[in-house]
Protein backbone atom coordinates (compact mmCIF):
# COMPACT_ATOMS: atom_id res chain seq x y z
CA UNK A 1 0.00 0.00 0.00
CA UNK A 2 1.32 3.30 -1.22
CA UNK A 3 2.25 5.41 2.15
CA UNK A 4 2.58 9.03 2.03
CA UNK A 5 3.74 11.67 5.10
CA UNK A 6 1.51 14.18 6.77
CA UNK A 7 3.37 17.38 7.78
CA UNK A 8 6.44 16.53 4.91
CA UNK A 9 6.59 19.88 3.46
CA UNK A 10 7.86 23.49 4.09
CA UNK A 11 6.43 24.44 7.52
CA UNK A 12 6.48 28.02 6.94
CA UNK A 13 4.34 27.40 3.53
CA UNK A 14 2.06 24.93 4.69
CA UNK A 15 1.23 26.57 7.75
CA UNK A 16 0.64 30.00 5.52
CA UNK A 17 -1.90 28.13 3.09
CA UNK A 18 -3.71 26.07 5.47
CA UNK A 19 -4.42 29.81 8.15
CA UNK A 20 -4.45 31.98 4.95
CA UNK A 21 -2.09 34.18 6.72
CA UNK A 22 0.38 35.07 3.74
CA UNK A 23 -0.83 37.99 2.11
CA UNK A 24 -2.10 38.25 -1.06
CA UNK A 25 -0.93 40.73 -4.10
CA UNK A 26 -3.41 43.74 -3.76
CA UNK A 27 -2.72 44.66 -8.04
CA UNK A 28 -2.38 43.15 -10.95
CA UNK A 29 -4.79 40.91 -12.95
CA UNK A 30 -7.67 38.65 -10.52
CA UNK A 31 -5.86 35.22 -10.82
CA UNK A 32 -6.61 32.01 -12.78
CA UNK A 33 -7.00 29.69 -9.97
CA UNK A 34 -7.55 29.89 -6.22
CA UNK A 35 -6.06 27.37 -3.28
CA UNK A 36 -8.96 26.30 -2.64
CA UNK A 37 -9.80 25.29 -6.66
CA UNK A 38 -6.65 23.54 -6.53
CA UNK A 39 -7.14 21.31 -3.35
CA UNK A 40 -11.33 20.67 -4.84
CA UNK A 41 -9.27 19.24 -7.91
CA UNK A 42 -6.88 17.41 -5.74
CA UNK A 43 -9.20 15.50 -3.82
CA UNK A 44 -11.56 15.11 -7.20
CA UNK A 45 -7.93 13.33 -8.16
CA UNK A 46 -7.19 10.76 -5.04
CA UNK A 47 -10.74 9.70 -4.64
CA UNK A 48 -10.97 8.87 -8.04
CA UNK A 49 -7.58 7.44 -8.90
CA UNK A 50 -6.18 6.80 -5.76
CA UNK A 51 -2.92 8.73 -3.81
CA UNK A 52 -0.71 7.28 -5.83
CA UNK A 53 -1.94 8.99 -8.84
CA UNK A 54 -1.82 12.17 -7.04
CA UNK A 55 0.68 14.32 -8.52
CA UNK A 56 0.71 18.34 -9.79
CA UNK A 57 0.63 17.42 -12.88
CA UNK A 58 -2.27 15.32 -12.80
CA UNK A 59 -3.93 18.10 -10.97
CA UNK A 60 -3.07 20.60 -13.59
CA UNK A 61 -4.65 18.50 -16.03
CA UNK A 62 -7.77 18.19 -14.24
CA UNK A 63 -8.03 21.81 -13.72
CA UNK A 64 -7.03 22.19 -17.59
CA UNK A 65 -3.89 24.24 -16.78
CA UNK A 66 -0.21 24.22 -16.85
CA UNK A 67 1.75 22.37 -14.42
CA UNK A 68 3.81 25.28 -13.71
CA UNK A 69 1.07 27.60 -12.74
CA UNK A 70 -0.05 25.74 -9.89
CA UNK A 71 3.29 26.50 -8.21
CA UNK A 72 2.32 29.93 -7.83
CA UNK A 73 0.01 29.16 -5.19
CA UNK A 74 1.05 25.52 -3.85
CA UNK A 75 5.42 24.86 -3.63
CA UNK A 76 4.39 21.47 -4.22
CA UNK A 77 2.82 17.84 -3.16
CA UNK A 78 4.13 17.69 0.36
CA UNK A 79 1.92 21.24 1.23
CA UNK A 80 -0.73 20.23 -1.25
CA UNK A 81 -1.68 17.02 0.68
CA UNK A 82 -1.60 18.67 4.43
CA UNK A 83 -4.24 21.40 2.67
CA UNK A 84 -6.27 18.42 1.42
CA UNK A 85 -5.85 16.30 4.87
CA UNK A 86 -7.50 19.18 6.53
CA UNK A 87 -10.00 19.90 3.84
CA UNK A 88 -11.50 16.84 4.20
CA UNK A 89 -11.60 16.96 8.07
CA UNK A 90 -13.31 19.94 7.94
CA UNK A 91 -16.11 18.11 6.65
CA UNK A 92 -17.58 16.14 9.80
CA UNK A 93 -19.44 17.95 12.89
CA UNK A 94 -16.57 18.54 15.46
CA UNK A 95 -17.60 16.42 18.46
CA UNK A 96 -19.19 19.24 20.64
CA UNK A 97 -21.45 20.25 18.23
CA UNK A 98 -23.02 16.84 18.28
CA UNK A 99 -25.92 15.94 20.55
CA UNK A 100 -26.25 13.70 23.44
CA UNK A 101 -24.19 12.76 26.29
CA UNK A 102 -20.20 11.71 25.96
CA UNK A 103 -20.66 8.33 24.86
CA UNK A 104 -23.13 9.26 22.26
CA UNK A 105 -21.16 12.09 20.76
CA UNK A 106 -18.22 9.55 20.27
CA UNK A 107 -20.72 7.46 18.57
CA UNK A 108 -21.58 9.93 16.50
CA UNK A 109 -17.90 11.09 15.80
CA UNK A 110 -16.61 7.48 15.06
CA UNK A 111 -19.40 6.41 12.92
CA UNK A 112 -19.01 10.12 10.36
CA UNK A 113 -15.08 9.08 10.49
CA UNK A 114 -16.06 5.65 9.03
CA UNK A 115 -17.99 7.15 6.25
CA UNK A 116 -15.48 10.31 5.93
CA UNK A 117 -12.40 7.18 5.35
CA UNK A 118 -14.95 5.53 2.81
CA UNK A 119 -15.46 8.49 1.06
CA UNK A 120 -11.71 9.45 0.80
CA UNK A 121 -10.08 6.32 1.00
CA UNK A 122 -6.75 7.36 0.60
CA UNK A 123 -6.59 9.17 3.44
CA UNK A 124 -5.86 6.06 5.12
CA UNK A 125 -2.92 5.62 2.94
CA UNK A 126 -1.43 8.70 4.80
CA UNK A 127 0.50 8.53 7.93
CA UNK A 128 -0.23 11.35 10.32
CA UNK A 129 1.78 11.18 13.13
CA UNK A 130 3.34 14.64 12.19
CA UNK A 131 -0.21 16.36 11.54
CA UNK A 132 -0.64 19.39 9.37
CA UNK A 133 -1.74 21.65 12.26
CA UNK A 134 -4.21 22.99 9.73
CA UNK A 135 -7.42 25.02 11.72
CA UNK A 136 -10.19 22.52 10.85
CA UNK A 137 -7.87 19.78 12.40
CA UNK A 138 -7.02 22.18 15.49
CA UNK A 139 -10.56 23.11 15.88
CA UNK A 140 -11.61 19.52 15.64
CA UNK A 141 -9.07 18.61 18.58
CA UNK A 142 -10.33 21.61 20.70
CA UNK A 143 -14.18 20.25 20.04
CA UNK A 144 -12.68 17.09 21.12
CA UNK A 145 -10.82 17.66 23.97
CA UNK A 146 -13.31 20.23 25.98
CA UNK A 147 -16.38 17.72 25.21
CA UNK A 148 -14.86 14.93 26.88
CA UNK A 149 -13.33 17.24 29.60
CA UNK A 150 -14.91 16.30 33.36
CA UNK A 151 -16.76 13.54 32.34
CA UNK A 152 -15.02 11.31 35.25
CA UNK A 153 -11.53 10.73 32.99
CA UNK A 154 -8.45 12.28 33.61
CA UNK A 155 -6.74 14.44 31.31
CA UNK A 156 -4.89 11.71 30.11
CA UNK A 157 -7.58 9.32 29.52
CA UNK A 158 -9.03 11.55 26.85
CA UNK A 159 -6.37 11.34 25.14
CA UNK A 160 -6.06 7.88 24.97
CA UNK A 161 -10.10 7.15 24.42
CA UNK A 162 -10.01 9.74 21.71
CA UNK A 163 -6.76 8.04 19.77
CA UNK A 164 -8.10 4.79 20.55
CA UNK A 165 -11.54 5.41 19.30
CA UNK A 166 -9.19 6.51 16.00
CA UNK A 167 -7.40 3.85 15.57
CA UNK A 168 -9.90 1.37 15.51
CA UNK A 169 -12.17 3.15 12.95
CA UNK A 170 -9.04 3.53 10.80
CA UNK A 171 -8.36 -0.19 11.31
CA UNK A 172 -11.51 -1.36 10.52
CA UNK A 173 -12.18 1.43 8.17
CA UNK A 174 -9.60 -0.21 6.06
CA UNK A 175 -10.07 -3.39 5.95
CA UNK A 176 -13.60 -3.27 4.70
CA UNK A 177 -12.13 -0.90 1.96
CA UNK A 178 -9.29 -3.14 1.08
CA UNK A 179 -11.98 -6.04 0.91
CA UNK A 180 -13.82 -3.86 -1.68
CA UNK A 181 -10.78 -3.03 -3.94
CA UNK A 182 -9.51 -6.45 -4.06
CA UNK A 183 -13.05 -7.82 -5.77
CA UNK A 184 -13.23 -4.52 -7.74
CA UNK A 185 -9.38 -4.97 -8.76
CA UNK A 186 -9.45 -8.60 -9.69
CA UNK A 187 -12.96 -8.79 -10.79
CA UNK A 188 -13.34 -12.13 -8.47
CA UNK A 189 -16.09 -12.15 -5.65
CA UNK A 190 -14.76 -13.34 -2.38
CA UNK A 191 -17.91 -16.02 -2.73
CA UNK A 192 -16.17 -17.40 -6.24
CA UNK A 193 -12.49 -17.24 -4.64
CA UNK A 194 -13.53 -19.35 -1.53
CA UNK A 195 -15.62 -21.44 -3.89
CA UNK A 196 -12.14 -22.32 -5.71
CA UNK A 197 -10.18 -22.96 -2.78
CA UNK A 198 -12.74 -24.69 -0.14
CA UNK A 199 -12.27 -28.23 -1.68
CA UNK A 200 -8.64 -28.23 -0.89
CA UNK A 201 -9.29 -26.85 2.58
CA UNK A 202 -11.62 -29.90 3.20
CA UNK A 203 -9.04 -31.91 2.80
CA UNK A 204 -6.37 -30.16 4.68
CA UNK A 205 -7.68 -28.39 7.41
CA UNK A 206 -9.07 -31.99 9.41
CA UNK A 207 -11.56 -31.66 12.14
CA UNK A 208 -9.12 -33.60 14.33
CA UNK A 209 -6.75 -31.06 14.72
CA UNK A 210 -8.85 -27.71 14.36
CA UNK A 211 -12.19 -28.82 15.83
CA UNK A 212 -13.22 -25.27 16.74
CA UNK A 213 -12.38 -24.20 13.41
CA UNK A 214 -14.61 -26.44 11.59
CA UNK A 215 -17.18 -26.16 13.68
CA UNK A 216 -17.43 -22.45 13.19
CA UNK A 217 -16.50 -22.68 9.52
CA UNK A 218 -19.89 -25.54 9.08
CA UNK A 219 -21.98 -23.42 10.97
CA UNK A 220 -21.96 -20.72 8.07
CA UNK A 221 -20.98 -18.43 11.13
CA UNK A 222 -18.61 -16.42 8.91
CA UNK A 223 -21.20 -15.96 6.38
CA UNK A 224 -23.67 -14.52 8.62
CA UNK A 225 -24.25 -10.79 8.28
CA UNK A 226 -23.19 -8.51 11.07
CA UNK A 227 -21.53 -5.21 11.88
CA UNK A 228 -18.35 -6.11 13.45
CA UNK A 229 -17.70 -2.32 13.54
CA UNK A 230 -20.68 -1.25 15.45
CA UNK A 231 -20.03 -4.11 17.70
CA UNK A 232 -16.53 -3.38 18.30
CA UNK A 233 -17.24 0.05 18.87
CA UNK A 234 -19.90 -0.29 21.52
CA UNK A 235 -17.44 -2.85 23.46
CA UNK A 236 -14.85 -0.87 23.30
CA UNK A 237 -16.89 2.15 24.46
CA UNK A 238 -19.02 -0.12 27.00
CA UNK A 239 -15.37 -0.41 29.53
CA UNK A 240 -14.91 3.08 29.13
CA UNK A 241 -18.76 3.40 30.46
CA UNK A 242 -17.81 1.32 33.16
CA UNK A 243 -14.85 2.81 34.15
CA UNK A 244 -16.67 6.14 34.65
CA UNK A 245 -19.72 4.74 36.54
CA UNK A 246 -17.21 2.98 38.48
CA UNK A 247 -15.64 6.01 39.66
CA UNK A 248 -18.84 8.23 40.24
CA UNK A 249 -19.66 5.63 42.33
CA UNK A 250 -17.08 5.60 44.27
CA UNK A 251 -16.00 1.91 43.51
CA UNK A 252 -13.51 2.84 41.09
Amino acid sequence: MTTEYSGSGDPVRSMELLWGTREQPSRGPKPRLTVERIVTAAIQVADTEGIAALSMRRVARRLGVGTMSLYTYVPGKAELLDIMLDAVAGESPPLGEVPGDWRAKVEASAREAWARYHRHPWVLQVATSHPGFGPNDVARTESALSALTGVGLTDREVVALLNAVDGYVRGVARASIEAAQVERRTGVADERWLAERAPLLDKLIEPGRYPTLVRFWSSGVYEEPGDDFEFGLQRMLDGVEALVRSRSSGTG
